[in-house]
C-alpha cells in the first residue's frame, strides 16, 4: 500500500491552505461566529471558486470528479482552520448520497443530477440527519434535510420541516432538532438498499471528520509551539524546559501514529474493501484520542487563559471536543471493533489482513 499523496494532491493542498489561512484566520472566523447564522455567504461563494464545492461531484455534471483520497488532505485543512460551514455535509457527504441514489433509483435521476449541480455552482446547502446524529448542523439554513429514517431515505425541502436548536460548545456549530412527517413524495428509497447506503454515509462522515481531527489535533500542536517559544520564564523561554518538551513530544509523536492509519481507512474505503468498516472506526479513534492529548497538553502550557475567549487556542479545542462525539462517540466506533475482532469467522494474521 501506497501512503504517498500525488504532486497534484499536495498542490491543491497547499493552494487551500494558502486560501485558509487569509480567508479563515481567527479574526474573520470571530466575526462569523457572531452572526445569527454563524455562517458566511461571502466564504461559501470563495469555496465554490477554489472548486472546494466541485470535488466530488462528477465531471459530467460539472465537477472535478474526485474521490475520497483526494478529499484527505483537504478535511484536515478545513480542521486545521477550524472552518466554520457545513461545506463537507454539502460538498462531501450529500454529493455521495445523491451519487449514490443515481444508481439505486434512477426514476428521480433528473432530481439528483439538479442538485449535483447546485452544489458544484455553490447554491446549495444540504443537512443530514442519520440516527447516530440525532441533531442536524445547518437545519434551519439548509435547502434540503436528507433524513435516515428507519429503511427509508426521504428528501425534505426547507418549509416542510420545524427546527428547534440545542447548543453546543462549538458556537460555529448550530445544530437543530427537527421536526417533521414522512410523505410519499419524500420518500426516495425503501428497504435494505437504505441501510447500506446508510452505512456509507456514516463512514464517508467519520472519514470527514478524522480528517478535521487531525487537523486540529496539528493546529493545537502548532498553538502550543508558538506559545512555548515567545512566553518566558527565569529568562528563557518556557519551551526550552525539559517537561515542556516531552509534552508536545508526546502529542507529536501520537499524531504521526494516526495520520498513516487514516491514510489506510480512506484507502479502504474508496476501494470498497471489506474492513473499510473497521478501518474507519480505528482510525477516528485514534484522531479522537490524539485531539485530546493536544488539547490537554495545549492547555497544560498555555495555562488556564487558554480556556478564554481572548485567546485563538479555544476555538480549535472546541471544535475538537465537539467532533468527538460526531457520527459517532467513542463507544459505538469501539463496539464496531469489537463486533469484527470477536466474530467467529475473523482471521487476525496480518498477512492476511493486510489490504494493498
Amino acid at each position: 500500500m501506497n501512503f504517498n499523496f500525488t504532486d497534484d494532491q499536495l498542490v491543491f493542498r497547499d493552494a487551500v491552505r494558502k486560501f485558509l489561512m487569509v480567508e479563515a484566520a481567527p479574526e474573520v472566523l470571530r466575526e462569523i461566529w457572531a452572526g445569527d447564522a454563524g455562517r458566511s455567504p461571502d466564504l461559501r461563494r470563495k469555496f465554490t471558486e477554489q472548486g472546494l464545492t466541485s470535488i466530488s461531484v462528477a465531471e459530467e455534471f460539472g465537477g472535478l470528479g474526485m474521490g475520497d483520497i483526494d478529499w484527505c488532505l483537504i478535511h484536515q485543512e478545513l480542521g486545521y482552520f477550524a472552518v466554520p460551514d457545513s461545506l463537507i455535509d454539502t460538498a462531501y457527504i450529500s454529493a455521495g448520497i445523491f451519487a449514490d441514489l443515481l444508481k439505486q433509483n434512477p426514476v428521480n435521476a433528473s432530481f439528483y443530477k439538479n442538485w449535483l449541480s447546485k452544489i458544484v455552482d455553490g447554491s446549495a446547502r444540504i443537512a443530514i440527519s442519520h440516527p447516530v446524529n440525532p441533531l442536524v448542523c445547518d437545519a434551519a439554513i439548509a435547502d434540503l434535510v436528507i433524513i435516515f429514517s428507519d429503511d427509508e431515505l426521504h428528501i425534505v425541502p426547507r418549509g416542510d420541516y420545524e427546527v428547534e436548536q440545542s447548543h453546543s460548545i462549538d458556537l460555529s456549530r448550530r445544530l437543530y432538532a427537527i421536526k417533521w412527517v414522512p410523505k410519499q413524495d419524500t420518500c426516495h428509497l425503501k428497504g435494505a438498499v437504505v441501510a447500506e447506503l446508510s452505512e456509507r454515509t456514516l463512514n464517508r462522515a467519520n472519514l470527514a471528520i478524522t480528517g478535521q481531527l487531525l487537523g486540529l489535533s496539528q493546529r493545537m500542536l502548532d498553538a502550543s509551539i508558538d506559545y512555548t517559544t515567545n512566553r518566558k520564564q527565569f529568562g528563557k523561554p518556557i519551551g526550552s524546559f525539559q517537561a515542556v518538551k516531552h509534552h508536545l513530544a508526546d502529542v507529536a509523536i501520537q499524531l504521526e501514529f494516526a495520520k498513516p492509519v487514516y491514510t489506510r481507512a480512506a484507502y479502504s474505503f474508496a476501494n470498497q474493501q471489506p474492513l473499510s468498516t473497521v478501518n474507519i472506526s480505528h482510525a477516528k479513534l485514534a484522531a479522537a484520542k490524539t485531539a485530546w492529548l493536544s488539547a490537554k497538553q495545549a492547555i497544560q502550557v498555555h495555562g488556564a487563559m487558554g480556556y478564554t475567549w481572548e485567546v485563538d487556542l479555544q476555538m480549535f479545542m472546541k471544535r475538537a471536543w465537539a467532533l468527538d462525539a460526531a457520527w459517532g462517540d467513542r463507544g459505538f466506533h469501539k463496539k464496531r471493533i469489537s463486533q469484527h475482532l470477536f466474530s467467529d469467522d475473523v482471521n487476525l494474521s496480518p498477512i492476511n489482513n493486510f489490504q494493498g
